[in-house]
């Protein structure tokens, strides 16, 4: 890969991953020369019969950007779960929600799909668009502004120029660090149990979701039938959940799952990770973006996570390739703050929506508890206001960039 020691390239983007690679493959097939800067090969194939512990619920929107830079035919071979109807309800009241993707005259409400399908779905495309290099393995050393270009040497020493540096490499990131921006940061004194769980009845193809008073249960329908779930708690219950054997886990789980598939009869291996939320306080300097968990991460309960980042590759594709299309230098600080405006508000308004969810569910006060049980119960009752947050919750209305529209 010597190649990219003198050369020079219209976009680097530091990090391959789901936002990345998206991002990556936007451009490039729009006539960009793109450098991925990836610090490791992903795994290529996986045993059979196994299911990755991370799982995204795509949204329509992320599936219609996805068709748009022709991946999503190789993530359908891979293997996707739609969920066509989604049930939450409380478990401290009658308050109870139902979603049904019939009821909003759409085939499916989105996917459920493990990171690793869309990973190799996105290498696939990367390595069939011709202005497209990844160097792999390579590592960001550094980087400094150098006239019309970053200039970014590696740290085996090569250099590599771009007219835009891109940071997708994820909520510790190295290009938000050594550009010196800010981030706000909440830790939720909350960390996510995942695992993947067999029930006695068929998950249905619906998501479904608990809220219990330490926190929301999710099960999530997978394309075999069983289901991954994502368990939020307090960090204490968490290690002892991953602490205790199979049987008693299994007991546990299907009592706060309320036994709503039957008994939990079969779970492989567990997880935990620390939530909490980040926000970066600039998206953008002079010839440099972040976008995804570089720039925000969100909590986890509505499954907005990497929707929002996928948004952000496909509003900064749009951004780029308008001032491109202009004559404009997309690089600088004045045309890059059309992205940072577009998807920072967006952004920090889902992030706060997430957070008066998580207040209102989380709390065990009697007036809080009649107050979401009796919301919950309204909404589901209410059809013009249900399909309004269905609609948003789907991708299929506000202010979408192209790659995500119909």
């Amino acid at each position: 890969m010597n190649k990219a020691a003198d050369m020079y390239y219209d976009i680097a983007i530091i990090g391959g991953a789901c936002v990345g690679g998206t991002l990556a493959c936007a451009l490039a097939q729009a006539g960009l020369q793109v450098a991925v800067i990836e610090a490791r090969e992903p795994q290529p194939v996986w045993p059979a019969g196994s299911v990755d512990l991370r799982v995204f619920a795509i949204t329509r929107a992320s599936e219609r950007i996805f068709r748009s830079i022709e991946c999503w035919d190789a993530i359908e071979r891979g293997g996707v779960s739609p969920f066509r109807e989604m049930r939450v309800w409380d478990a401290s009241g009658p308050g109870a929600i139902h979603f049904d993707c019939a009821e909003l005259g759409e085939p499916t409400l989105g996917y459920i799909i493990e990171q690793r399908v869309i990973q190799a779905a996105l290498n696939a495309r990367m390595e069939m668009l011709p202005t497209l290099t990844r160097l792999c393995p390579a590592e960001l050393g550094a980087f400094e502004l150098g006239g019309d270009a970053m200039r970014i040497t590696l740290a085996d020493g090569r250099v590599v120029r771009a007219r835009l540096l891109v940071g997708a490499d994820g909520a510790a990131s190295r290009v938000r660090g050594m550009a010196d921006i800010a981030v706000e940061l909440r830790d939720y004194q909350q960390e996510a149990v995942v695992a993947v769980v067999t029930t006695e009845q068929s998950h249905q193809e619906t998501a479904w979701q608990r809220f219990l008073p330490t926190g929301p249960l999710a099960f999530l329908p997978l394309r075999d039938g069983r289901s991954s779930i994502v368990w939020s708690t307090t960090p204490q219950q968490a290690a002892e959940l991953c602490a205790l054997d199979a049987n008693e886990f299994l007991e546990r789980l299907s009592a706060a799952f309320d036994q709503r598939l039957g008994r939990v009869i079969a779970v492989e291996e567990r997880a935990r990770f620390p939530l909490r939320r980040l926000h970066a306080k600039h998206y953008i300097a002079e010839r440099l973006a972040l976008v995804g968990d570089a720039a925000h991460v969100i909590h986890p309960l509505a499954g907005q996570g990497v929707n929002l980042g996928l948004l952000d590759a496909a509003s900064l594709a749009e951004v780029v390739l308008d001032a491109r299309a202009t004559g404009r230098d997309y690089g600088l600080h004045t045309n890059l703050r059309r992205y940072e405006r577009w998807r920072q508000g967006d952004n920090s308004a889902m992030q706060r929506a997430m957070d008066g969810f998580k207040g209102v569910f989380g709390s065990s006060a009697p007036p809080l508890r009649l107050l979401r049980n009796s919301a919950l119960t309204l909404v589901d009752r209410l059809a013009p206001v249900k399909r309004l947050f269905a609609s948003h919750a789907m991708g299929l209305s506000g202010d979408l960039p192209a790659l995500a529209r119909r």
